[in-house]
């Protein structure tokens, strides 16, 4: 199997904690080049020197704040115009605050569908040119699991997450011919600080402690705990690599089997 990845570059998103830091990690170990992007240098810098380069690699950052659509452009323009090219896309940010659909502001809406599908686009928009003079491209979209059950509490976030996976699958239809897939990854309960800020919501929604609530989604998960961020990593390390050549358009549920749906 040919998970090698030596001479590629990846830029990977929300990549200074988390899943995104996970999926970085596993890259690198396959041989990547890694871009970090986020939007705090001090963290980049500090995540930068734990990337594995074994393998010769050279690693650098991006400081961009997903909040602002425009902050990404330039800040992948700067990248493109000096001449550089990323072959694998891990686009990923955080979540949407908690609430009901129904409470949530319009403005909610607006802003998560531009911290995700909007900067998402313009990224891929800016890396495509040189996956296709590459001819190898990946593009993996950290989204949830919400995609196929939608979780209570998350009404912005299930319905942003929704048209990003609707987004993605376009794109796979129409990248695929050019050796471009685009596959989204949907993590389940995984020991992040986003797993973390699900369950104080949890706690405050139902006055249990952390221990009932934990062990209440432990229960629901068949494989009887939560996950753990570098068992996210090496699946999305998995999908970027050359042995997924064939795997494309397709949303891959990494959560010990919680989901009721197939």
């Amino acid at each position: 199997m040919n998970l090698d990845l030596t001479g590629k570059t990846a830029l990977v998103c929300g990549s200074t904690q988390g899943l995104g830091y996970a999926s970085a990690v596993e890259l690198a170990l396959l041989g990547a080049n890694i871009v970090l992007m986020a939007r705090n240098e001090g963290k980049l810098t500090d995540t930068l020197s734990k990337l594995d380069n074994s393998k010769g690699q050279t690693h650098q950052y991006l400081v961009a704040d997903f909040s602002d659509s425009e902050n990404v452009k330039k800040a992948i323009e700067s990248f493109i115009q000096k001449k550089q090219v990323a072959q694998i896309l891990v686009n990923n940010t955080g979540g949407p605050a908690g609430g009901t659909a129904l409470d949530a502001a319009t403005n909610d809406f607006l802003q998560a569908f531009n911290s995700h599908l909007i900067c998402n686009h313009i990224l891929v928009q800016a890396l495509v040119p040189g996956m296709k003079a590459s001819g190898f491209g990946r593009i993996i979209n950290i989204i949830s699991t919400s995609v196929k059950q939608p979780i209570a509490g998350l009404g912005v976030s299930n319905t942003i997450r929704a048209a990003v996976a609707n987004w993605s699958k376009t794109l796979a239809t129409e990248l695929g011919p050019f050796g471009i897939t685009v596959n989204n990854v949907l993590p389940g309960f995984t020991n992040t600080v986003r797993a973390a800020y699900v369950i104080e919501k949890k706690v405050q929604a139902t006055g249990k402690s952390i221990e009932d609530v934990m062990a209440a989604l432990e229960a629901e998960i068949p494989v009887g705990r939560i996950g753990e961020p570098e068992e996210f990593g090496a699946a999305v390390a998995f999908l970027a690599s050359p042995a997924a050549a064939y795997i494309n358009g397709i949303n891959l549920p990494v959560d010990g089997g919680r989901l009721t749906c197939l």
